[in-house]
């Protein structure tokens, strides 16, 4: 929504600004310079950009119109890691074993379909779980191992975002090739009328106009949105880290969940009391089931 809002405030100031000092906006539209410029940009991300971080692209530019893991999101996660120590805790990590062969079906993992949403999370957490049980590595190797997991997700998730601002980068050139070819127009119509000349001339000028608007005002913002948006995702992994890396190391399931608490940005984040409450009912509720 924010992007939205974001790029209407542009347009507006844009073309109220040239509207005030007495511009015509039929004057800005120029079909042959809008060709030159978006189709030189889509042509050069398409022979720049492997198919895999196109299809990415979309797929992450689609996802800006959602909302971001929210407190809400956080909240289930804790809840659902707590269920899971519990059993680690009671049984052994074994014992996880049966949950993360089809986690749809596990049921505790069933209880949470947004983050059986997530199939990133789900396959960082049931291969990392699954190394557990395989067991012979050491706390600090499992972490290490998880760590670097992460680092790949987030450099391929962050792709797209540099293919962006690549595009951004490229586009106030292209928007002087589009004036380039206008100026070559203008010089072939050189004895016309005046008028003819200087619409040929303003239509050029449009060009490097719409290279650098596109690029700062455009491409460039939605390039940086994809890469706070990727960190942002990426946050939700880190805290299911924390967890399972706490309770690696023989910490009950509290303290395991306030591993994880610590590592969820601020504005999201439950406080100690709620989280607190959170396992509390969780255990009411599993004894109740019981």
């Amino acid at each position: 929504m924010l992007m939205i809002v974001g790029a209407v405030v542009v347009l507006v100031s844009v073309a109220g600004g040239f509207m005030l000092a007495g511009g015509n906006l039929l004057a800005l539209v120029q079909p042959a310079e809008y060709i030159v410029i978006v189709g030189a940009a889509i042509g050069t991300m398409i022979v720049s950009t492997p198919i895999a971080v196109l299809h990415q692209m979309v797929a992450q530019v689609t996802r800006l119109f959602r909302p971001g893991p929210g407190k809400e999101d956080y909240v289930k996660l804790l809840a659902m890691q707590y269920q899971l120590f519990r059993v680690v805790q009671q049984n052994g990590m074994m014992a996880l074993e049966s949950h993360f062969d089809n986690p749809a079906q596990s049921p505790i993992l069933s209880r949470y379909p947004a983050f059986l949403g997530r199939p990133g999370s789900v396959a960082f957490l049931a291969d990392s779980v699954k190394v557990l049980i395989v067991g012979g590595i050491a706390s600090h190797d499992f972490e290490q191992l998880m760590n670097e997991d992460l680092e790949v997700r987030l450099k391929e998730e962050s792709e797209a975002a540099h293919m962006l601002n690549k595009v951004s980068d490229a586009l106030p050139g292209l928007g002087i090739v589009a004036a380039v070819l206008g100026v070559v127009v203008t010089m072939a119509s050189i004895d016309g009328p005046a008028s003819e000349i200087g619409h040929k001339v303003g239509a050029a000028l449009v060009g490097t106009f719409l290279g650098i608007l596109l690029s700062y005002g455009f491409v460039g913002p939605v390039a940086t949105s994809l890469e706070h948006r990727a960190h942002e995702e990426a946050q939700y992994d880190v805290c299911v880290r924390a967890g399972l890396l706490a309770t690696t190391k023989g910490l009950g399931p509290v303290v395991a969940i306030e591993f994880a608490r610590r590592t969820i940005p601020d504005h999201v984040r439950p406080t100690f009391e709620e989280t607190e409450a959170l396992c509390r009912a969780t255990r009411a509720e599993a004894q109740a089931a019981a």
